[in-house]
């Protein structure tokens, strides 16, 4: 999921070789101790059921940017809400069936123009659909159906979805995961998003990723700086591969695959540097989220060690996203928002995060 900048917070402790030696022992003590990180703000309820937010950078005043979040259901919507968590009712797109994940892009060239985006995923229709950012002016009104050709149970069933940059190449691309899929490899699809004066085109370039059939594939993430595409295959552990098409289907680690009270749900990456980081995952059973270093170790940058976990006071949470750019005096070492099944989406300052991570990771 997607900063618009490279930001990162100068002075920031980076982690350390001592905290990637880390046991899971040591850190789940440590967090025994800790006092449950409570949101600043927690947003209006949306009516049926939160499930996946994301958030907007506005590139003018960042105070003003926007948490877009699904409300789940057959009669679902796109709801947005400022960083106080008030909902912006003239921003609500309403009608989408079952919207479960969210995310956005930035500079999608649309003709002799650039663009930011919302997209999200329609399970009921299998169609991918594309809001013009921050007007939310849906781009190609109806939507665009993917997985044309699968027959399998619940294989057209969208879930998630995740936007990718490629920094090289400044192409933007699409992946999607669903409710079941093949355990061929082939479970998520990924398009690349071709934007005109009339519209989104979108162009299949790979199949790929391997799901262990025991439960679902719904939350994804990427690092676009880094160019990994992390996902949550449920009860199994996360997934690490690159996001580029062109670099192959090698998966590069299975992580995070002991200590989770029942399902792996939202993904999110908050960057301290460049190439260092956190990687956030959802402890959907037990209100926790676990934490794993987005660089690695120091001898294998696909080995993701737990760090620590952290507790937190949203209920059950599938999504959630996170930024480390400064937005106003509220947040100004960046946001974490996360669904909770409330019917609410709870909006962490990061520094209280942060407190919880260097004191489990401190010598």
């Amino acid at each position: 999921m997607f900063n618009k900048t490279n930001y990162w917070i100068s002075g920031m402790a980076l982690l350390s070789v001592f905290s990637c030696q880390k046991t899971e022992e040591t850190t789940v003590e440590q967090v025994k101790e800790t006092t449950l990180v409570k949101p600043l703000y927690v947003s209006d309820p949306v009516v049926h059921d939160t499930d996946d937010p994301a958030i907007w950078i506005n590139p003018l005043d960042a105070s003003k940017s926007l948490i877009i979040g699904t409300d789940k259901d057959s009669l679902g919507a796109l709801y947005v809400f400022d960083l106080k968590g008030k909902t912006v009712d003239s921003l609500v797109r309403r009608d989408i069936q079952r919207p479960n994940n969210v995310d956005v892009g930035y500079q999608l060239e649309m003709g002799d123009s650039k663009i930011d985006f919302a997209v999200t995923g329609e399970r009921l229709t299998s169609k991918l659909r594309f809001f013009k950012l921050p007007e939310m002016e849906e781009i190609n009104p109806s939507g665009i159906e993917i997985y044309q050709g699968e027959e399998g149970p619940e294989f057209r069933d969208l879930m998630g979805v995740a936007i990718y940059k490629s920094p090289e190449s400044g192409k933007t691309f699409v992946i999607a995961g669903r409710k079941n899929g093949p355990t061929d490899g082939s479970y998520l699809w990924q398009y690349e998003i071709k934007g005109s004066e009339s519209g989104i085109e979108l162009q299949l370039v790979r199949k790929f990723g391997n799901f262990s059939g025991n439960k679902e594939i719904e939350a994804i993430a990427v690092d676009h700086e880094l160019g990994f595409v992390y996902y949550s295959d449920e009860g199994v552990g996360v997934r690490k591969y690159y996001a580029d098409p062109e670099k192959g289907n090698e998966e590069l680690a299975l992580f995070a695959s002991e200590g989770f009270t029942e399902d792996h749900e939202g993904i999110s990456i908050y960057k301290t540097s460049e190439k260092t980081g956190y990687i956030l995952v959802s402890d959907q059973g037990a209100n926790f989220f676990h934490v794993f270093p987005r660089e690695g170790t120091t001898t294998n940058p696909n080995e993701h060690p737990l760090l620590t976990k952290i507790p937190v006071s949203t209920i059950s949470s599938d999504g959630s996203e996170v930024t480390n750019v400064n937005l106003g005096p509220d947040f100004p070492n960046g946001l974490f928002v996360a669904m909770s099944d409330d019917k609410t989406f709870q909006i962490y300052k990061w520094d209280d995060l942060a407190e919880v991570i260097q004191k489990s990771i401190q010598p």
